[in-house]
């Protein structure tokens, strides 16, 4: 990411959680709301340094600041060869972004998958969306506390998972069954999302152990790709997850 910094009260809160913060910055008499108490109070834990600046400082770093920016290190992803050798647990959930070009989507999808539990977000180190500042914005500062594993080659990389002993399961509006008709995987699950555009590429959706479908009840075609994502682990995946345990 080009600049080390977030903005705004949930994802610079989300960060100094994280562990991931150098510093805060905060507007010189910006309205002490919940939010910015939580940050304040999360910031004397870690005891992080807190400093007060004038808002045009915090306007030329970040352009939706809302009163508090906080530089951060840049995320440091792992490798395919990481991947392989993770020392994944027996229940363990992956996410795979195949081709989300948008960070806001990238950003939106990684919320959704750290809310359900996920240990890792995997994405292609080509036509994909980078982790910026608006990405992690987005994410609410998910992306700070998800492994992040980049790699050039998604169907490779689902073949190191099914190695783990994940089962792949990819969302693919052209799937035969959908998720209330399939049966839900025991044990590690990779789910597999594809580009808002274009979906599953051929060699993904090959690699794919099962292939499920939202069923789409409305007039519109389709959920966008962090809607669609959250649907699916909260549908499929998380009911047996939650009845297991």
């Amino acid at each position: 990411m080009n600049t080390p910094l977030v903005g705004g009260r949930r994802a610079v809160l989300e960060a100094v959680r994280a562990g991931a913060t150098r510093e805060v910055l905060v507007a010189r008499g910006a309205r002490s709301t919940s939010g910015l108490r939580d940050v304040l109070e999360a910031c004397r834990e870690a005891g992080l340094p807190v400093r007060e600046v004038d808002r045009s400082e915090l306007d030329g770093l970040a352009a939706d600041h809302r009163g508090i920016v906080a530089f951060t290190g840049s995320p440091t992803a792992i490798g395919e060869r990481e991947l392989a050798a993770w020392p994944f647990g027996p229940d363990d959930l992956v996410v795979v972004l195949d081709g989300i070009t948008d960070p806001q989507n990238l950003g939106a999808a990684a919320r959704s998958a750290e809310a359900a539990g996920a240990t890792m977000l995997v994405t292609r180190t080509r036509r994909a969306a980078d982790v910026t500042p608006a990405a992690i914005r987005a994410s609410a500062g998910a992306l700070l506390h998800l492994t992040h594993a980049r790699i050039a080659n998604i169907a490779r990389g689902l073949e190191r998972l099914k190695d783990a002993g994940f089962t792949v399961v990819g969302l693919d509006e052209r799937a035969d069954r959908t998720v209330f008709e399939e049966e839900p995987p025991d044990g590690r699950v990779a789910v597999v999302l594809g580009s808002e555009g274009e979906g599953l590429g051929r060699l993904t959706r090959d690699a794919c152990d099962l292939l499920v479908r939202l069923p789409m009840r409305g007039r519109v075609g389709s959920l966008n790709a962090s809607a669609s994502l959250a649907a699916v682990l909260y549908a499929f995946v998380l009911p047996r997850k939650v009845e297991g345990s």
